[in-house]
């Protein structure tokens, strides 16, 4: 790095003794203390440091008192595996890393083959090793052509997949638990990695993006050093409910209030998602041959300091370590600053990110640790609190490993065990009945148990920050144009709407809204005509339990929770029977992403329809359905959707869209899928030939702008397929938010769902603004009753979905208008919009006469008394 970035932390300027004492103080007084203060605290000294340190330490006691670990230090038995040393990154101070040559030279492949990894995870489950620390440069196939090669050789599309692959490998061979650091992760490789490690990391080491991007730089050359990148990797592990590891790597050019700005930054994710597991405060070490051998490691002073302000920022509940081969055998002041662990300690494998730094003896490790008043205590890669919270934080794939390991009383490792393999296999009994399976029909009886889940307060992430993000769309801000050019502009050809004018439209009110829905709905005849059209079809909600965490849905419920359910396969195949009596045509079936479910679920779902009624259009599976169903069988999106076709599907709903605008999503759920990956999903499904609907929920914590750009996106995509010569989607279904027992609603962030004048504005301006690419646009009688369906038939709006037969989700949310409607009801809301009716199928094609006779012998609805099913 240059001189002049080295000297904005080696000349810093002092604090005052009165800015010092001040800070003190309110450390000393358990004052939360801000980014300032912090800074000023960082550069404590002499007896200074002892007053910070002296109540850092009794910030640490109490978390440990209050976790039951009263004057425990921990530590994780463990073998290093470096699977990789290519790496696609730069780092400026990095002996870690190589380059393909040099690995050829030394007789070592570019990758570690599996049997060099299983004979080090063999030799350390042998000497009560539980840990496989599995490191690894950054993408490496990105760079380096040769790591490229090698993995198409043995088969393996990316790192991440012989990660992934090595790890089930470690698990069933050896019974050590990996511990996974690849690097930049997407959200994507966290579903694809968590069924396969119990915990994961990696450091955020500075939100001082000049380090990256200054010619000089430490990160300087490294993509995936930059700091932006590196937090939305530790909100996607929070967002997956991943155990996660993170920290700081102190002295490479920081300032104090960058390295504050850093803690305050780790602080915030991790009270936003409680998923950070531990932090490690590393100190710098100038090793020889790299571009920083001239910097001066970092003070030890620098490191206590850092390590009493972390303590004071992360809070007692946080848990704190520093590696202890990098601290010259200083243990007592390190623990006297507030740590409570040591790390990962191996009695087999070097360091070797650190190889200069021998790892220190255990014994000496205990006695060092007992001389400062502490017993040293073994943990598992994965910490106490989260072995203890089990789901969602431990797929249950990986149970039956962490728990043949783990003090059932403690959660810490049982020391006396070594590992032995175990088959790393799907949950027994998957499609057990369990349940209120009555529940699609007394929704509309007896109703829901409570407007909540019992664990309201932990498993939807920290509200308070979530009411601060969400506070500019609680009142949608108002844009001013010039509505009457922008309605002309509409009339005449709404493909040249721009943005401006599109935004003017959606804020349209008054009489400019009706000769809005006027234009929207003269278009609507003369693209598809007057026919309203609707589907005799069933709604099959498969399961409810699901531990994603979206903040909008009242359907979620724990597997222990009272109106949970979850329904057999021949619960399933049917209801599919009974739906084909009464004349449906489609199943639209889509679940909770219950933590039991084997990736294959699906395709057996798909297949026990088509096998007991071969002529239902099966439709099913949301996006975030698809990615779970992937994720758990290591196939890629493309593979799984092929497989399932082959299965019975036909085509997928596209639901999980809510607003496709990442700043909403984050709001609205804690772990769905990114936007970026829903159009993945989707776009993929397309080219396959699955077509898919479109969805848009609105009305919550969302504005206009989002809408519009959520438009724009769907309306890009199916230009995009139709370029491709596919046909992509079938109809585009407005959603309006059901707030009553949303949980982001009771929580008191969202909106009571949309106006009336924002149901018209949408409807029409999806009609304007998907024209003339998605040329269906879909009404929902569950969220709006008659009347309100009927408006929207009358602002642009051409369908009216289904009958449903068993509407639960809405239901759940609370929705009054009931869960289902007869062939009769739908003609009905048709006529109130002065209009006829006719039915169709999933493609909006003719209906076959035979299907059209059921339905009208039954009205398009199951019996009054539906039998509750059993096994």
């Amino acid at each position: 790095m240059t001189d002049d970035q080295a000297g904005r932390q080696g000349e810093p300027s002092r604090p005052t003794a009165n800015a010092m004492r001040r800070a003190l103080r309110r450390a000393r007084d358990g004052v939360a203390l801000d980014a300032a203060e912090a800074a000023v605290l960082l550069q404590a000294r002499g007896a200074d440091l002892e007053d910070l340190t002296s109540s850092a330490a009794r910030v640490r006691d109490a978390g440990l008192e209050a976790a039951g670990r009263t004057g425990v230090i921990t530590y994780s038995k463990s073998v290093f595996i470096p699977l990789t040393r290519l790496c696609r990154d730069k780092c400026h101070y990095c002996t870690f890393v190589t380059v393909p040559g040099k690995l050829r030279r030394e007789g070592h492949g570019m990758f570690m083959s599996p049997d060099e990894v299983l004979d080090i995870a063999r030799r350390g489950a042998e000497l009560g090793c539980k840990e496989a620390l599995i490191t690894l440069g950054d993408k490496p196939e990105d760079r380096w052509p040769e790591a490229r090669e090698w993995l198409d050789a043995h088969g393996y599309d990316d790192t991440i997949a012989y990660v992934r692959a090595i790890s089930i490998r470690i698990l069933e061979e050896t019974g050590l638990l990996p511990h996974l650091n690849p690097g930049v992760m997407s959200w994507t490789d966290f579903q694809r990695l968590k069924p396969v490690a119990p915990s994961m990391g990696m450091m955020l080491e500075t939100t001082a993006t000049r380090l990256w991007s200054e010619p000089g730089g430490p990160h300087h050359g490294s993509p995936d050093k930059e700091p932006a990148v590196r937090l939305r990797v530790l909100e996607d592990a929070g967002r997956s409910s991943v155990p996660f590891t993170s920290g700081l790597l102190i002295g490479i050019g920081e300032t104090y209030e960058e390295r504050a700005d850093s803690l305050f930054a780790l602080r915030r994710v991790a009270r936003s998602y409680h998923g950070i597991q531990e932090l490690i405060i590393q100190n710098f070490r100038a090793k020889p041959d790299t571009a920083m051998r001239g910097m001066p490691d970092a003070e030890l002073d620098d490191l206590v300091a850092a390590v009493a302000v972390a303590r004071h920022i992360m809070g007692p509940s946080g848990c704190l370590q520093a590696p202890p081969n990098l601290v010259d055998g200083e243990y007592e002041r390190l623990i006297a600053a507030g740590i409570d662990d040591w790390g990962g300690v191996s009695p087999l494998t070097p360091d070797h990110v650190n190889p200069e730094k021998p790892w220190p003896q255990l014994d000496e490790l205990a006695e060092r640790s007992a001389v400062a008043g502490f017993e040293l205590r073994e943990r598992l890669c994965v910490y106490p609190e989260f072995v203890q919270r089990g789901e969602p934080w431990l797929d249950p794939r990986l149970l039956p490993h962490v728990r043949a390991l783990a003090d059932p009383k403690t959660g810490l490792a049982r020391s006396e065990v070594l590992p032995e393999g175990l088959p790393w296999q799907e949950p027994d009994e998957a499609f057990t009945a369990t349940g209120r399976t009555d529940l699609h029909h007394t929704i509309d009886t007896t109703g829901r148990t409570s407007d909540r889940r019992d664990d309201f307060d932990a498993v939807y992430g920290d509200w308070e920050a979530l009411r601060e993000a969400a506070a500019p769309g609680m009142v949608p801000s108002r844009i001013d144009g010039d509505v009457r050019e922008a309605l002309g502009v509409a009339a005449d050809d709404p493909t040249r709407l721009t943005d401006d004018e599109a935004l003017a439209l959606l804020h349209a009110d008054g009489p400019a809204l009706d000769s809005l829905t006027r234009i929207a709905d003269d278009l609507r005849r003369s693209v598809v005509g007057d026919d309203v059209t609707y589907i005799v079809t069933r709604n099959i909600n498969f399961t409810n339990v699901c531990y994603t965490g979206c903040r909008f849905c009242a359907f979620a419920q724990r597997r222990t929770d009272a109106d949970a359910y979850t329904l057999s396969l021949d619960q399933v195949a049917d209801r599919a029977q009974q739906a084909w009596d009464v004349g449906a045509v489609e199943v639209c079936m889509q679940g909770g992403i219950h933590p039991d479910l084997p990736g294959t679920a699906y395709f057996d779902i798909a297949r026990a329809v088509k096998e007991r009624v071969p002529g239902m259009h099966v439709h099913a599976f949301s996006p975030m359905e698809v990615v779970n169903g992937a994720s758990r069988t290591g196939l890629s999106i493309r593979e799984w959707l092929t497989a399932a076709r082959e299965a019975g599907l036909d085509s997928i709903p596209g639901t999980a869209a809510e607003i496709l605008d990442d700043e909403v999503r984050w709001i609205l759920t804690k772990g769905k899928l990114p936007t970026a990956t829903w159009k993945e999903v989707v776009g993929t499904a397309h080219e396959l030939g699955i077509r898919s609907s479109s969805t848009m929920m609105y009305g919550h914590v969302d504005q206009p702008r989002h809408w519009l750009g959520h438009f724009r996106t769907l309306a890009g995509m199916q230009q995009q397929a139709l370029e491709k010569g596919v046909e992509g989607f079938t109809e585009f279904v407005t959603l309006p938010f059901i707030h009553t027992n949303a949980p982001v609603y009771l929580a008191g962030i969202a909106r009571p769902g949309p106006t009336t004048r924002d149901n018209r504005a949408v409807t029409a301006m999806a009609r304007l603004l998907l024209h003339p690419y998605i040329p269906n646009i879909q009404t929902s009688w569950v969220k709006l009753g008659t009347e309100g369906a009927a408006e929207m038939l009358r602002s642009g709006a051409n369908d009216l979905g289904g009958t449903l037969m068993e509407e639960t989700i809405s239901r759940m949310a609370g929705s009054s208008y009931g869960s289902y409607r007869s062939v009769k009801d739908l003609l009905a809301i048709a006529e109130t919009a002065g209009r006829p009716a006719r039915a169709r199928n999933t493609l909006y094609g003719d209906v076959p006469q035979e299907r059209q006779e059921a339905a009208a012998a039954s009205d398009g609805h199951l019996p009054e008394l539906l039998p509750v099913l059993e096994d």
